[in-house]
């Protein structure tokens, strides 16, 4: 139990502490708000701004879990089309890091589809889509092919092979790649709100950076990583249940 309590103090720990020294080296190197503010100002500015902040915010979050939503269902079906077949996983899968090299530069989408919802929400699911599809087309293409040969001789068709084994193997690939895209798809939404939205975080800040109000702008930042940290813990604590045969001991694992 003692160890179990620490390992989750750590993280709370760690946070406090790091914290505290930006307090006291701001205080002590008399670092201007303009540059660097306090965590206690940036604190007083999330409770001065709390209204609007939570209007911004929710926003943000709405069009990050859409975009991410899409790129959940896209990414698993291109994944398992591209893992599903050796041949199709040579051809397909640098086509795939071709187009995550390539900049998701927002204002394209501004172009494209004007301003407000639809830019954030592709931004976001243009983020997030490469990770997923990889770590499926990987876990379905790491499937032995001794252990194929043997479904094959006992009449698995190539489906069965791919829903009874690939899919299963490929679930511990599926959840570490849902908490890196989580994270991608809000850095997508910030982005496009900052440059062709007039609501969410990315707007906020944009609008306070403009009026110099920086502790805002940290408000604003906080905000998004509360929410990443949030959707991330979610998505390692599903992956905890549903594949702890393939899991070691992690943040969320208790002593049984």
């Amino acid at each position: 139990m003692q160890s179990e309590f620490a390992e989750r103090a750590v993280p709370w720990v760690a946070s406090l502490a790091l914290l505290l020294i930006w307090e006291i080296g701001c205080t002590l190197f008399n670092v201007p708000e303009f540059v660097l503010p306090k965590p206690t100002v940036v604190l007083a500015a999330l409770v001065q701004w709390a209204g609007p902040i939570w209007f911004h915010a929710s926003h943000t979050l709405i069009t990050t879990v859409l975009g991410f939503a899409i790129s959940v269902g896209a990414g698993v079906l291109i994944g398992i089309a591209v893992g599903s077949s050796r041949l199709a996983y040579r051809g397909f899968y640098p086509m795939l890091v071709g187009f995550n090299s390539i900049p998701k530069v927002a204002i394209v989408l501004v172009i494209w589809f004007g301003i407000g919802v639809v830019p954030a929400v592709l931004t976001a699911f243009l983020m997030s889509f490469f990770p997923i599809a990889v770590n499926v087309a990987t876990g379905l293409a790491t499937v032995e092919p001794e252990m194929e040969d043997v479904l094959r001789s006992l009449g698995a068709k190539p489906r069965d092979i791919i829903l009874k084994v690939g899919l299963p193997r490929a679930l511990p690939y599926f959840f570490a790649s849902l908490k890196v895209a989580i994270t991608l798809a809000f850095v997508g939404s910030v982005i496009s709100e900052s440059i062709a939205s007039n609501r969410g975080i990315g707007t906020l800040m944009v609008q306070a950076a403009s009026d110099f109000r920086i502790a805002l702008v940290f408000a604003g930042l906080v905000v998004t990583a509360v929410m990443g940290i949030a959707m991330y813990a979610s998505f390692a604590m599903l992956e905890l249940r549903t594949t702890h045969w393939a899991t070691r001991r992690m943040d969320f694992d208790a002593d049984d």
